[in-house]
């Protein structure tokens, strides 16, 4: 029954975005029903509390800040109804200058850069301590940045850095590069939602735009509007249908 059931959701077409917050999800929602003109969009509450909204084949899920709260209801949706692909999307801290305010970047792996422990030598990520797994490969990686760049949106593609704490400092951005070389953002939730969709078998894609530069925390600095339209016009020309099929 399992398998059967796991056989289903691998075949649909339907999407599951999920965003942190509900900002991010109109942001979300604009670009979809731009792309789609002829879907109305149908709103309804999940077990637990959290809003999702359908848009034609696209599911757009609020699932709260950090991994934790977008694993919970990622999971939630997922226990609910097949879908073919699930994608972690919204604003993010860019890696200057490979990823500035504005652009997107698609992740190539989601990594969760703290989860693990502070030892004599350095931290050590789970892994290294024999614990689990820190890194998801993501899907559509190549089609979903050509779409992107074809319509005009600059974007970058390479590793995406979970964090339970966003930097505030220089050194801190540093040390994360050094740790995990070729990244490109950090964000709070896409190895929350990697996590839940590999429980049920299902690929993963994240997908977020530039509100700040990653170091220095200045609040003055940051461009949230900016990102969100942005986030839109990504999500307009992302293309789900070509990606799933």
């Amino acid at each position: 029954m399992a398998a059967a059931a796991q056989g289903r959701q691998l075949t649909s077409s339907r999407v599951l975005v999920v965003t942190a917050v509900a900002a991010e999800a109109a942001a979300v929602l604009r670009g979809v029903s731009a792309a789609l003109p002829h879907a109305c969009e149908v709103a309804r509450t999940l077990p637990g509390g959290y809003a999702l909204t359908a848009v034609g084949p696209v599911d757009v899920l609020v699932g709260g800040v950090g991994p934790a709260a977008a694993a919970a209801a990622t999971a939630t949706a997922l226990a609910l109804a097949p879908y073919g692909l699930v994608v972690s999307s919204g604003i993010a801290g860019g890696f200057a200058p490979v990823a500035p305010i504005g652009s997107a970047v698609v992740a190539e792996t989601i990594v969760a850069a703290d989860l693990g422990a502070e030892t004599p030598d350095g931290f050590a990520d789970v892994t290294e301590l024999g614990f689990g797994r820190i890194r998801h490969a993501c899907a559509h990686v190549d089609p979903a940045a050509r779409r992107l760049r074809a319509a005009g949106v600059p974007t970058a593609v390479g590793p995406v850095l979970t964090v339970s704490t966003v930097t505030g400092s220089a050194e801190r951005a540093a040390e994360l590069l050094r740790r995990h070389p070729g990244a490109v953002a950090e964000a709070m939730e896409g190895f929350g939602v990697a996590e839940a969709a590999a429980a049920h078998g299902l690929p993963v894609l994240e997908l977020r735009t530039v509100s700040n530069a990653v170091g220095p925390r200045d609040r003055a600095a940051w461009r949230i509007g900016d990102a969100l339209a942005a986030l839109a016009r990504a999500h307009e020309h992302i293309g789900y249908a070509t990606l799933v099929g």
